[in-house]
C-alpha cells in the first residue's frame, strides 16, 4: 500500500538554502564579478565548502572594486579619493548591520559567520590609497613592507578566517605569505610597472647596486639583476616562514593557502630561471604545471 500523500495544503514552502544564508541573486552577482575577472582565483576556490567559498569570492569582489578605483588612472585623483573614502564608510556601516549593494550584503554574512576583522578591510583601502595618491617609486625598506601588508597581507588575513582557521599561527601565515605573494608580483611586474612610472624596488638595494631611482633608467641599469635577486630573496624567507607557520594551524583549512603559496614558489622559481636580464620576457606557469600544483597538495576540482 502506497503512503499517504502529504496534502498541498501542508507541504513546506521553505526555500532551499543558500551559501551563507544570502540572498541567491547577491550570491550570483558577487560571483559574477570574480569569473568576470579572469583570474585562477575562481577556479582555485571552488575546492571550498559553499560557505565559504562565497566568503572568499565576496572579499575578491571587494577588492577588485576597490583596487579598480585606484588603478583608474582615467579618473582624476581628486574623484579616486573619495570613492576609496566611501568604501571605508560602507565597511563602517557593514559593521552596523547597514548594507547597500550585492557586495556589501554577502560580506556581512561572511563578517558574521567567521568573524573577518573591520581593520582588515581597511588596511586593503589603505594599500589601494598608497598606490592611487602618488606612484610609488623606490620605496624604502618599511614602506614596502608596510605596502606589502596592507595590499596582500591583510587580504591573507581576512582570508584565513574564511577558510576556517583564526588562530594566531594563521595570522603569521598571512604575513608571511601575504608578502612573499606580493614580492613575487613586484619581480614579475618590473617592466610593466616601469612603463606606468612605478618602481618598487627598495631603494635600500638600488642605492646598493648604483641603481638609479628612475623606473625607465633603472630598467637599462647594469646591475638591476643584483636587485632583483635581493628581493627574490626576501620573497623565499616569507615562502619559508609561511611553510614553517601553518604547522601550528588547521591542515585542512590551509589547503588553498598552500596552493596560493606552491603556486607562487613556481613563478617565482621560473622567473629565475628566466634571469634578470631579460625582463620583457613574460612569466606564467603552463598548464601541467598548474594542475601539477593542483594535484600534489590534493586541491584538484
Amino acid at each position: 500500500m502506497n503512503p499517504p500523500m502529504t496534502p498541498p495544503s501542508t507541504r513546506s514552502t521553505t526555500p532551499p538554502a543558500t551559501p551563507l544564508g544570502a540572498a541567491q541573486a547577491d550570491l550570483d552577482a558577487v560571483e559574477a564579478i570574480v569569473r568576470s575577472a579572469g583570474t585562477s582565483f575562481y577556479r582555485g576556490m571552488r575546492v571550498l565548502p559553499p560557505d565559504r567559498r562565497h566568503a572568499m569570492y565576496a572579499i575578491y569582489a571587494f577588492c577588485r572594486v576597490v583596487d579598480d578605483i585606484a588603478d583608474d588612472e582615467a579618473v582624476p585623483l581628486a574623484e579616486r579619493l573619495p570613492r576609496l573614502g566611501a568604501w571605508r564608510a560602507r565597511i563602517a556601516d557593514l559593521y552596523h548591520g547597514i548594507t547597500d549593494d550585492p557586495v556589501t550584503r554577502v560580506l556581512a554574512e561572511a563578517v558574521r559567520r567567521y568573524a573577518l576583522r573591520r581593520e582588515d578591510f581597511l588596511a586593503v583601502i589603505d594599500g589601494m590609497q598608497m598606490d592611487a595618491e602618488t606612484p610609488i617609486v623606490a620605496p624604502d625598506l618599511a614602506t614596502l613592507d608596510l605596502y606589502c601588508d596592507r595590499v596582500a597581507a591583510a587580504v591573507g588575513r581576512l582570508s584565513v578566517r574564511a577558510f576556517g582557521d583564526a588562530s594566531p599561527a594563521a595570522d603569521r601565515v598571512a604575513h608571511a605569505l601575504g608578502r612573499a605573494l606580493q614580492l613575487t608580483n613586484i619581480l614579475r611586474d618590473v617592466r610593466e610597472d616601469a612603463e606606468r612610472g612605478r618602481l618598487y624596488l627598495p631603494h635600500e638595494y638600488l642605492d646598493a647596486a648604483d641603481v638609479p631611482h628612475d623606473p625607465l633608467a633603472a630598467l637599462r641599469a647594469p646591475r638591476l639583476p643584483e636587485v632583483c635577486a635581493r628581493v627574490a630573496a626576501l620573497a623565499h624567507a616569507q615562502f619559508r616562514t609561511a611553510r614553517e607557520a601553518m604547522a601550528g594551524c588547521d591542515r585542512q583549512a590551509m589547503r588553498p593557502a598552500r596552493l596560493m603559496g606552491a603556486t607562487y614558489a613556481a613563478i617565482l622559481a621560473r622567473l629565475e630561471r628566466r634571469g634578470w636580464q631579460r625582463l620583457d620576457q613574460r612569466v606564467s606557469l603552463p598548464a601541467w604545471q598548474k594542475l601539477w600544483v593542483a594535484v600534489r597538495y590534493g586541491l584538484a576540482a
